[in-house]
């Protein structure tokens, strides 16, 4: 066989590996409710912690989500404003007053304390107001985040039923723009192949991670896990604070949301170029071999089947033509769930090499913006050379 052709089916054997034994990440039934997660017999105090940061333009059509939740047992918000220049804390006042609901309470933790990242504080200080009400669950979740009224409701009757400690959701991501379209459902496809759902989800584990927009943690786990000081140095807090409660002999479920929406607009390719590339390097340990075995991976996995396929065809080369046209069948395959979980077109799938590319691009500008001393970025702050946690 030529190289060509040794290229390609090295691309079609991993994309069989990925098909059959990467715990069927493309899968897209990992969904609340989990089965016989009945409804408790008396239902635990909650407090709904919201850090916040410059949210006044998303704040109006989340913060009211949360209020009205039709809980059945005692609950409260804590929405912790992290140093807005935009009014959110007093905008948050006035969204309570007009709408009613749970009780809500505005905090500051003031500026980060060293060795912390923002939201990390701002998630410490709302935490901490909120255990001195004596919950037995925090739900946290971000201010560009909204909830059908009975989200608390199933989070909570999962965490019962199935004694969970930590049950977080993967929010249905905005798709609306052009780019938003192409990126958005990769992005989440893509996190589940790092991280399959049900890997997570099985009761001895083989993955750990969780989605940050929605986590509804057991205050006593949190306790035990030390949970925000031991992850204070996170970029990537939601997966930090899911091995720390999994350290901690927690268990964790994590899904993909029906009811859970995030309302955060990315209109544009430089926006969803910011979200990916300020945590992308974290991700890999800020390690350049591990950012050029990346590199490769992508490359062989997502590159290499169309290239092939084309190359073979010029070439005459029908080994490489059939194997690479094959990778690039299974891949689009994989991809179909995730674009009908987002009512997106099929003819998306066979984009995926394209969409591929612009994340391996948005990785290696991770590492060169973390390089020159920048960092992630976000809100108008740089984590120069944040922490990660180990993995276990």
């Amino acid at each position: 066989m030529s190289t060509l052709a040794w290229i390609a089916t090295a691309a079609l054997a991993v994309w069989g590996w990925l098909l059959l034994g990467q715990g069927f990440f493309w899968r897209t039934d990992q969904r609340l409710p989990v089965p016989v997660a009945a409804a408790p017999e008396r239902w635990p105090a909650v407090v709904v912690v919201v850090p916040a940061r410059d949210e006044a333009p998303v704040l109006p059509l989340s913060l009211p989500s949360l209020l009205a939740q039709d809980y059945p047992g005692r609950a409260e918000v804590v929405l912790v404003d992290d140093g807005s220049t935009d009014g959110t804390g007093r905008l948050a006042g006035e969204l309570a007053a007009r709408h009613g609901g749970l009780p809500l309470t505005v905090t500051s933790p003031g500026e980060p304390g060293p060795g912390w990242t923002g939201k990390l504080w701002a998630l410490r200080h709302g935490m901490a107001l909120a255990r001195a009400r004596g919950p037995e669950f925090l739900l946290l979740t971000d201010a560009d985040i909204a909830h059908e009224p009975d989200s608390l409701r199933l989070l909570v009757a999962a965490a019962t039923g199935h004694r969970l400690d930590l049950v977080s959701q993967m929010a249905r991501l905005r798709v609306a723009s052009g780019w938003e379209r192409l990126i958005v459902p990769a992005f989440v496809y893509f996190f589940c192949q790092l991280y399959p759902f049900r890997w997570i989800n099985r009761r001895r584990p083989l993955a750990t991670a969780a989605a940050g927009g929605c986590v509804l943690l057991r205050a006593e786990t949190a306790e035990r896990a030390r949970v925000p000081e031991s992850i204070r140095q996170a970029v990537i807090d939601d997966v930090s604070l899911a091995r720390a409660v999994r350290r901690a002999g927690g268990r964790i479920w994590l899904g993909l949301a029906d009811r859970v929406d995030s309302i955060r607009p990315y209109p544009g390719l430089p926006e969803l170029w910011r979200m990916v590339s300020r945590s992308a390097y974290a991700q890999l340990r800020h390690s350049p071999l591990v950012l050029a075995g990346t590199v490769a991976g992508l490359a062989l996995v997502y590159l290499a089947p169309p290239a092939t396929l084309v190359a073979g065809l010029l070439a005459g080369d029908g080994s490489a033509a059939w194997a690479g046209g094959l990778a690039w069948a299974v891949m689009a395959g994989t991809y179909l769930p995730m674009l009908r979980y987002y009512r997106q077109p099929p003819w998306l799938a066979p984009l995926l090499p394209f969409t591929a590319l612009l994340y391996l691009l948005m990785t290696v500008d991770s590492a060169v913006q973390h390089h020159r001393g920048r960092g992630a970025a976000w809100k108008g702050r740089t984590y120069a050379r944040p922490e990660t946690m180990p993995d276990r």
